[in-house]
């Protein structure tokens, strides 16, 4: 019995002592908070890394644990970067911009973005240099802006321009006796062109290039504008990969000199006119209040970020789910000083039921208020269900979108398990239409089932038709799961103009006919607190990173793409993810 009493005791008291620390470590974590300030001093220059992964809408973690335990994601928001590099034109503390970024994580239309509102800050005549030991591709296009570019003397720049590689399962499935059943409305549908062929078809590979081109053109035309140097000679650079040292890359003026970052830091001193200058991060930059505009006007026009891939459900900041979404559109079409709602878009598509919501839900908003959508680095299948019926569309010109589509892909082991002596009796009380990843699929389950994939690709098409007042017949020739880029979507009807978020929010503004306004982002991202304790450190090794060790990159990525295929629920409408872009 004191055994008994004793055992209580020591649980109770356990929990006590945990609740208690638990407080400690708010209260600790408030006060910590409170203190970190920062302030942007004189003659600062503000420097650019963008190696951070970046998000179209990156709301700070409500964990309150989270940040003091070092447990919070490090990422950075597109819209908060793209506001700080605003304010700093007229920021008397900021003497110019640095570009100090390797790698930058960040898609193409998200880069361009930002190499845009770089190129609005040289207009107020402060300066934007760049310095890296080595450029990447995507880094060397941002960095290309600059009024004067850097490169350390034994460093590189890769130069080469744009591929894209699709691993092919289909030999696998055969040795293996473990495959994906596939039911598809879409000649271009290749998001599971992999299961079913060994080989890239010649209408994959035909859009594959059409994409590649066009976003091509945009990063070419960007850099030759900026670096005097004609499209035909950098295609020929490319082509010879002559930015592979400093000497190659001085040669062909794809830098102004080669030197050293201490000569870099000079540079900036004598640029600045200032014996000490103060480097001042971007992140440091956004958390002192410069990463959002200040505004006290009354009106406001909703941004509603969907950003993810499309999953019937909640949702959450990495998932578009119809209940998140739905609910922020709700509250922007009950807010009577909304006068508008814009969505932002960057969303590979995913569950065609989840779009059909979230569809409905903005097509009912749109009777209330004027709706525009902004398209990031993709609004492509499921993402443009979600967007075609908007009074209006813009896209970035690099944007990936279309890929009007669907289909349905049911794992199958029926030969691994026979190979293996396994046997699967089934018993039933009727004789619908039935399916065990056990046996092979029969002919009336895979009729039923295309039958619903035929009936979803119809609705699709009638509702781009109906949203781009286009007949079904137009909107079905572009149509088949092709992909497009913004660029190419104006010409085939599905966008309208091509412009950042800024320039959907103007247009937002002017069909709802008013002149000051401010900014109210959604959704908001609340955590209960159950989710509020998950601080566990063996919280932050993902999974992922177990896996990429175990396995490699390659063989990683062969998994992952599996992985995805196996886990989707019901009918998608999701564009060829499995393209992947060098």
């Amino acid at each position: 019995m004191n055994f008994l009493r004793n055992l209580l005791a020591a649980i109770i008291g356990f929990f006590i002592a945990f609740f208690l620390l638990i407080f400690l470590f708010v209260i600790i974590g408030t006060v910590v908070g409170s203190d970190q300030e920062v302030v942007v001093k004189s003659n600062s220059i503000l420097e650019l890394d963008l190696s951070t992964p970046i998000k179209d809408y990156a709301p700070k973690d409500e964990n309150p644990l989270g940040e003091l335990l070092g447990l919070v994601d490090e990422k950075l928001a597109l819209n908060k970067i793209i506001n700080a590099i605003d304010n700093a034109k007229t920021d008397s503390n900021i003497k110019g911009i640095s570009i100090k970024s390797t790698s930058i994580n960040a898609g193409i239309a998200q880069t361009q973005a930002i190499r845009n509102k770089l190129e609005e800050f040289k207009e107020s005549g402060k300066f934007v240099f760049a310095y890296n030991d080595v450029y990447d591709q995507k880094s060397y296009y941002l960095s290309s802006v600059a009024d004067s570019l850097f490169l350390n003397p034994v460093g590189a720049i890769d130069f080469k321009g744009l591929s894209s590689e699709i691993l092919y399962y289909k030999d696998f499935e055969d040795k293996y006796g473990i495959k994906m059943e596939v039911i598809r409305h879409g000649k271009y549908k290749s998001a599971v062109e992999p299961y079913l062929e060994n080989k890239m078809s010649e209408a994959n590979r035909e859009q594959i290039t059409s994409f590649l081109n066009s976003i091509w053109s945009e990063i070419t035309e960007d850099v030759s504008q900026s670096r005097n140097i004609t499209v035909e000679n950098l295609n020929l650079i490319a082509d010879a990969s002559e930015g592979r040292n400093a000497e190659l890359a001085k040669k062909n003026n794809l830098i102004d000199a080669a030197i050293y970052e201490d000569e870099y830091e000079s540079k900036l001193k004598s640029i600045a006119d200032a014996s000490k200058v103060e480097l001042i991060s971007i992140e440091d930059y956004i958390t002192s209040g410069k990463g959002r505009k200040s505004s006290v006007a009354k009106n406001k026009i909703a941004v509603i970020y969907a950003q993810g891939q499309i999953m019937y459900g909640e949702g959450n900041e990495d998932i578009i789910g119809q209940g998140i979404i739905n609910k922020a559109i709700k509250k922007a079409v009950k807010d009577k000083n909304v006068k508008a709602i814009v969505l932002r878009v960057n969303s590979p598509g995913g569950s065609a039921l989840a779009s059909e919501l979230i569809w409905r839900e903005l097509e009912l908003a749109k009777k209330e208020k004027p709706l525009v959508v902004s398209m990031g680095n993709l609004a492509a299948s499921g993402g443009y269900y979600i967007a075609c019926n908007a009074d209006k569309i813009i896209a970035e010109p690099t944007t990936i979108t279309g890929s009007i589509g669907v289909f349905g892909a049911i794992p199958n082991a029926y030969e691994f398990a026979n190979d293996i002596g396994i046997n699967a009796e089934q018993v039933r009380t009727n004789k619908s239409a039935d399916y065990s990843v056990f046996e092979p699929m029969d002919e009336k389950f895979y009729t039923i089932t295309k039958e619903g994939v035929e009936q979803i690709y119809t609705t699709f098409v009638t509702r781009v038709a109906t949203g781009r007042k286009m007949s079904f017949e137009d909107v079905n020739e572009i149509a088949q799961g092709r992909v497009w880029t913004g660029k190419e979507a104006i010409e085939k009807g599905l966008v309208d103009e091509l412009g950042s978020l800024d320039d959907a929010i103007k247009t937002a503004a002017e069909l709802a006919e008013v002149d000051n306004y401010r900014v109210r982002n959604y959704p908001s991202y609340k955590k209960d607190f159950k989710d509020a304790l998950k601080f566990s450190p063996f919280a932050k090794v993902r999974k992922e990173e177990i896996l990429k060790e175990a396995l490699g990159e390659e063989s990683y990525r062969m998994f992952n793409n599996i992985n995805q295929m196996k886990n989707l629920k019901g009918v998608q409408a999701r564009m060829p993810f499995l393209i992947e872009i060098k």
